[in-house]
């Protein structure tokens, strides 16, 4: 399904094994990276608090390798962001979820440690490693405490160019991931997302199960996970954030110490563009559970497009406001047809949905979908209120600086701006983007966006009163 974005804007998988280091990332320590900074270019106006306290840098080092740097003096600590281009759809078929395995295995042995030891030295040196893959992309991250900056660069550096792969640690990985599998089929809400997808990608990479099937798997070999590396990890896509406690020189030089030995380019297989499937569907997984889940969702356009801004302000009246959006207070509050009821804007690299899910209990889905169904083209017709925009700009604009408060959601967000190719400025730029959009900017989006007769829907459970159904 068009699983809301992953990476730095979301959530980064990480392993975390020293108390020290979670306190002083998640403490005071580190939210006094916006007090310090200064901007020479940032705005006089008062939507611009968070570009006023930023110094954005870029960093290219003696190999080549840029990177965008927030320094951060006041507190021992580096936050490191990077990514490359990649990611699930560059999965072979038949062999799906093979870049989630490899994210899996980034930690088990490099160079001349084995898994063991490997892990045994990121505990000793009190540092946090991760990789994720997305459908575009592979994600990594570094966090560690200035006194070990160098050390725990070395372990990086080894992760990257010199894996090992063991075949002892590709089954143990293996095992996780068929038992991560084996929960995930039982999950209704991941398998309507799932399920998603397919129906709306048929014959497309986005329309395959990121993370496989157990046949899928089950038939990776530790050459694939190798094939995967080789092809996928270069110079030429990557893209690195770091803020925190270094300066220009360091991160030049902890740049090519990390990265320098990667190849120029990768071998990437080209992924068409292509859009959800029009016409509308609706899909219906029998699970025996009490509830059932829906996901639903239509085309949307492309981060870059001129209108993507005024599609922001639109999905948070519709369902990415919570409490405050208008799916919430049809299906919720008026009808008391369930708990939780939400929307979101998911820009791909080749495509772009506008989605959203719902869970109720199965006699109320179909009631609930209508509800769904009727606000989407009553939004479409008539746009929202005047009240419910005013509300939406003002959320949009006024908690954006909550966004960066503390060094590793700065490097989320940086790298997430590198990702999308929005400049150095977007930082500035983008409070002004949202007060630059109109009531009627909105409208026009909202007739332009919401193709109810387009709308793609799986439902898991065992629904009732939905048409055609008992």
């Amino acid at each position: 399904m068009a699983e809301p974005h992953r990476g730095p804007l979301g959530t980064i998988t990480a392993i975390l094994r020293q108390p020290l280091l979670l306190t002083l990332l998640g403490g005071i320590a580190a939210i006094s990276a916006l007090a310090h900074l200064q901007s020479p270019t940032a705005s006089t106006t008062s939507s611009q608090p968070v570009a006023r306290s930023m110094k954005i840098q870029t960093v290219t080092s003696a190999g080549g390798i840029e990177a965008w740097l927030v320094e951060e003096h006041s507190v021992p600590l580096l936050a490191l962001r990077f990514l490359f281009d990649g990611g699930n759809a560059q999965d072979p078929a038949g062999k799906e979820g093979l870049a989630n395995f490899l994210t899996g295995m980034m930690d088990e042995g490099a160079g001349n440690l084995d898994a063991q030891k490997f892990q045994e030295r990121m505990e000793e040196i009190a540092m946090r490693m991760g990789f994720e893959d997305g459908r575009d992309y592979i994600y990594g991250n570094l966090e560690t405490l200035t006194i070990n900056r160098d050390a725990a660069a070395d372990l990086l550096h080894l992760a990257l160019t010199k894996p090992r792969f063991e075949a002892e640690a590709t089954e143990r990985v293996r095992r996780q991931l068929l038992s991560g599998l084996a929960y995930a089929a039982k999950d209704p809400s991941k398998v309507a997302q799932n399920e998603w997808q397919g129906l709306a990608f048929p014959g497309h990479p986005y329309g395959r199960p990121a993370n496989g099937t157990p046949e899928t798997v089950n038939a990776i070999t530790p050459a694939d996970i190798a094939g995967y590396h080789r092809k996928v990890f270069s110079r030429g896509t990557l893209k690195v954030a770091a803020v925190g406690d270094i300066d220009a020189k360091a991160l030049g030089l902890l740049l090519d110490k990390v990265f320098g030995e990667l190849p120029a380019q990768s071998e990437l297989t080209p992924v068409p563009a292509v859009a959800p499937k029009t016409g509308g569907a609706q899909k219906v997984i029998e699970m025996n559970v009490p509830q059932s889940v829906a996901t639903f969702g239509v085309a949307a356009m492309a981060r870059k497009d001129p209108d993507f801004m005024a599609a922001t302000v639109l999905n948070h009246i519709i369902g990415g406001g919570g409490f405050a959006s208008r799916l919430m207070e049809e299906v919720r509050e008026k009808r008391g047809l369930a708990y939780s009821v939400y929307s979101y804007l998911s820009p791909y690299k080749r495509t772009s949905v506008f989605a959203g899910g719902v869970a109720t209990k199965n006699e109320e889905i179909g009631q609930s979908l209508d509800v769904i169904r009727a606000e989407l083209k009553r939004m479409a017709e008539a746009g929202p209120t005047e009240t419910e925009f005013d509300n939406a700009k003002s959320y949009l604009t006024g908690s954006y600086a909550l966004r960066f408060d503390s060094n590793a959601k700065i490097a989320n967000m940086l790298l997430g701006i590198q990702q999308e190719d929005l400049g150095l400025d977007y930082v500035d730029r983008r409070n002004r983007e949202v007060e630059a959009v109109t009531l009627p900017d909105v409208k026009r989006v909202a007739a332009r966006l919401l193709k109810v007769d387009d709308l793609l829907i799986t439902i898991v459970g065992k629904p009732k009163n939905l048409p055609g159904r008992s």
